[in-house]
């Protein structure tokens, strides 16, 4: 039995395709973020900043009702099903608020692009589509898309807005979310097998566990902060620019493009780093501790153009390090059996955080002004650092996964396990027969070569069975 690292065509285009349809959910939540507030100034019901953050954050929250639902549906009806009723909702939430002409318009058209929550169901689908060894690559295609999108949005959220305004970009994401229905049906092809995936999905009897865990739990509050701060902070930046400068919207482009191309520079290498060197942990919480320092440099920073780019230069290096790295300490640190449940709950904190930082910013703001949302979101960090400061430091690890083939009873998948654990450079192993799948957790400071023999000797063991 062979083992092989490269992707089949058929994975690669089905990957690509979902990837870019994971994408369009990013757009439909960052594209808007860097000019909705003063937007939504000009719409009845907009002097209210709490319900500005209301309509920003209304989207994450109804992510966080509908997604779990969304991904145990699509085990029964279908994932290409689902993601279709998610696209309709998205392009229908999306016409409302782009037709709105006030602000509780704008909120409902949100809260309906939210409902129609399908990232499970597009994660489930990439793991239908995809061989067990492949698996981590196409999730790894699927983060690049989001923080690609994320980069992007901040740079073409202006731009768009100069040329059609924020009611053609929402109307723009119906369009783009029709056209993403094309894309499912003819350039995803349909998977042999659909069934569910505990590496990707998430498992209801194992969320207690998760929640149970209290490294995870300190990851999970850690993306609460990280996203619920980074919607706070943008109901107050955009005014911040455009009053300290005198730049108009929609060239605050100008701002956020070389910013964020310098810091996602400065990103990469202390990725490699902490990866390379075991030293994820020291880079996590120095990254933290950055943020830290920005929220409080903010307070003092909104009044000077200078002291805007170089506080949003020090954000975005600490955010795009935290965005890189919490997925990757979900993955290490969470039981390789309950992996997709813990990414799951890391993914429903995110979204819990995007929903209340929205709404929370907007109150403070409009209630006691710009200056209490950073107060906010300082104490939010304070929190975080502590608790960073307790973590464990996670093992120096990756998963892989291989399939089994069908009919293996419980006799012969433990001493599988047994066999495999006892090799050289695994660190943990568990067999699904139910699932066809074994996860392997391989130490990660080893040779790229010994991993690969390392790997063969896995498949090949598999193939003995």
């Amino acid at each position: 039995m062979q083992f092989s690292e490269k992707m089949t065509q058929l994975e690669t285009r089905a990957t690509a395709a979902l990837a870019s349809i994971y994408g369009l959910r990013m757009l439909g939540m960052f594209l808007i973020l860097p000019i909705f507030a003063i937007y939504a100034e000009t719409l009845r019901g907009g002097n209210n900043h709490t319900l500005i953050g209301l309509a920003l954050g209304a989207y994450g929250f109804m992510q966080v009702i509908f997604q779990l639902p969304f991904g145990m549906a699509s085990d029964r009806f279908g994932r290409k099903k689902l993601i279709y009723l998610g696209l309709i909702m998205f392009a229908l939430g999306s016409v409302c608020a782009a037709m709105a002409q006030d602000i509780y318009m704008v909120i409902v058209g949100r809260a309906i692009q939210g409902a129609g929550a399908i990232s499970a169901v597009v994660t489930a689908l990439v793991a239908d589509s995809t061989r067990e060894e492949h698996r981590t690559q196409a999730m790894a295609m699927i983060g690049a898309t989001i923080g690609v999108t994320f980069a992007v949005s901040l740079v073409a959220g202006p731009i768009l807005n100069q040329w059609i305004g924020v009611p053609g970009i929402f109307w723009l994401t119906a369009v783009l979310a029709i056209l993403a229905i094309g894309v499912v049906k003819f350039a995803v092809p349909e998977p042999l097998h659909a069934h569910f995936h505990s590496d990707a999905q998430a498992v209801p009897a194992k969320i207690g566990e998760v929640l149970r865990d209290k490294q995870l739990l300190r990851l999970n509050f850690g993306t609460f902060c990280l996203h619920g701060a980074q919607m706070a902070m943008f109901m107050v930046v955009p005014f911040a620019i455009k009053h300290s400068t005198g730049m108009n919207e929609n060239t605050h482009w100008k701002i956020y493009l070389p910013v964020l191309l310098i810091s996602f520079i400065l990103m990469v290498p202390a990725i490699i780093y902490a990866e390379k060197k075991a030293k994820l942990k020291p880079v996590f919480i120095s990254a933290v501790g950055l943020m830290l320092f920005t929220q409080i440099a903010f307070m003092f920073s909104l009044n000077s153009l200078w002291g805007i780019v170089t506080t949003l230069f020090s954000y975005f290096v600490a955010f795009n390090i935290l965005e890189a790295s919490l997925p990757s300490l979900i993955s290490k640190m969470a039981p390789v059996a309950a992996k997709g449940t813990a990414m799951g709950v890391h993914n429903t904190a995110q979204s819990f955080g995007m929903f209340l930082g929205a709404a929370l910013g907007g109150w403070l703001s409009h209630t006691y002004g710009s200056s209490t949302v950073f107060v906010f979101c300082a104490v939010l960090m304070l929190i975080w650092f502590g608790l960073a400061l307790g973590m464990q430091a996670p093992p120096s690890v990756k998963t892989k996964m291989f399939h089994l083939q069908a009919g293996y009873n419980d006799a012969q998948a433990a001493k599988l396990v047994q066999d495999i654990r006892a090799m050289e450079g695994v660190y943990e192993v568990v067999a699904i027969p139910s699932e066809t799948m074994l996860m392997v957790k391989l130490e990660n400071q080893r040779s790229k070569a010994f991993q690969a023999a390392l790997s063969q000797a896995i498949m090949n063991r598999i193939g003995e069975s």
